[in-house]
C-alpha cells in the first residue's frame, strides 16, 4: 500500500539532507531508521549518498558545497514535489513572486529539476520525474510521512502555491492548513506568530516512527539534538521536533493511524 511506483503531479516525492558532515550524519541515519547507503559518483571527488529501507529508496545525502560551507550555510532538509514540466513551470514562479534558484537542469537521466524559492523566501525543489520518481516507500517507519511549511503569511502562500501547483487547502478549527492535491492530504502550512521569533519562512521534512520514545533516546545517544520534547496531537499520535549532528533539523512523528495518501 506504501509502495510507490508513481507520484501524481504536485505531490511531494523526496527529500535530501545538505550536510556539512556528511560522514557523521550517515552514521546517524543508518542507526536511527535502520537505513542502508550507497553512493553514487558526482564527478570531481563530490558523491550523492542514496539512503534506502530494505530494497526501497527513501531519502538521500549530499555533502554540502565548499562555498556554503564558506558561507555558514547551516545543515538542512530539502524538499521535493513532482511536476509533470519544470520548463512550463519556471516563468510561473518569477511571475508570481518566487525566485528561481537553480534550473532548469538535467539531473543525468534520473529526471529534471528547478530549485525555487517561494515568495516569502521558503526554499523547495520541483521535480520532473526521468529514471527517479521519488521516494519508493512512504508513510512506514523510517520514511517520509509529510512535509510543512512555516510561513509568516499562510494566505500569501496559499495563494502562491494554488497558483504554480494547483493545490487546494482545508483550513482546521486550530488554523493549521491542510494542502490538498488531487484530493489527498499532501502536507500543510503553519501560520507563524511572535512566539516563533524571528524564524524564516520555510520547509520542514516529518518521518514516521513506530516508537517515538526510542528515537528520541536514539538521537541523543547518537549526538543528535531534541529542540521540542515529544507532544501529542490529538487523534493523531505524537511528533517531535529534533536535529541530526551537523544540524539538520526535521521531525518525527508517530501517528495512530496512517492515511495511504498514495496507493
Amino acid at each position: 500500500m506504501y509502495q510507490v511506483k508513481d507520484y501524481p503531479p504536485g505531490t511531494f516525492c523526496w527529500a535530501e539532507n545538505i550536510s556539512n558532515d556528511a560522514g557523521q550524519v550517515v552514521t546517524f541515519y543508518q542507526q536511527l531508521f535502520g537505513w542502508c547507503d550507497y553512493d553514487l559518483p558526482m564527478g570531481e571527488d563530490q558523491h550523492y549518498i542514496m539512503f534506502q529501507l530494505g530494497a526501497d529508496k527513501v531519502a538521500a545525502l549530499i555533502p554540502m558545497p565548499a562555498e556554503m560551507q564558506a558561507a555558514g550555510a547551516s545543515s538542512f532538509w530539502a524538499n521535493y514535489v513532482s511536476v509533470d514540466d519544470v520548463d512550463a513551470l519556471a516563468p510561473m514562479v518569477t511571475s508570481e513572486g518566487g525566485t528561481i534558484l537553480f534550473g532548469p537542469a538535467d539531473v543525468g537521466d534520473s529526471g529534471r529539476m528547478l530549485y525555487i524559492a517561494d515568495e516569502a523566501g521558503a526554499q523547495l525543489s520541483l521535480w520532473q520525474p526521468g529514471t527517479h520518481v521519488g521516494a519508493g516507500i512512504v508513510n512506514v517507519p523510517g520514511a517520509m510521512i509529510w512535509n510543512e511549511l512555516l510561513t509568516w503569511d499562510a494566505h500569501a502562500s496559499m495563494a502562491f502555491y494554488s497558483r504554480l501547483l494547483g493545490w487546494e487547502f482545508f483550513t482546521a478549527d486550530n488554523g493549521y492548513a491542510f494542502i490538498r492535491n488531487r484530493g489527498r492530504n499532501n502536507g500543510g502550512f503553519l501560520q507563524l506568530d511572535d512566539s516563533f521569533g524571528d524564524l524564516k519562512t520555510h520547509w520542514r521534512t516529518y518521518f514516521h516512527s513506530d516508537d517515538i520514545d526510542r528515537a528520541i533516546g536514539l538521537i541523543r545517544d547518537l549526538g543528535g539534538e531534541i529542540h521540542i520534547p515529544k507532544l501529542e496531537i490529538p487523534g493523531e499520535g505524537h511528533f517531535a521536533f529534533v536535529s541530526d549532528p551537523a544540524g539538520a533539523q526535521f521531525y518525527l512523528m508517530q501517528k495512530l493511524a496512517l492515511d495511504p495518501w498514495i496507493e
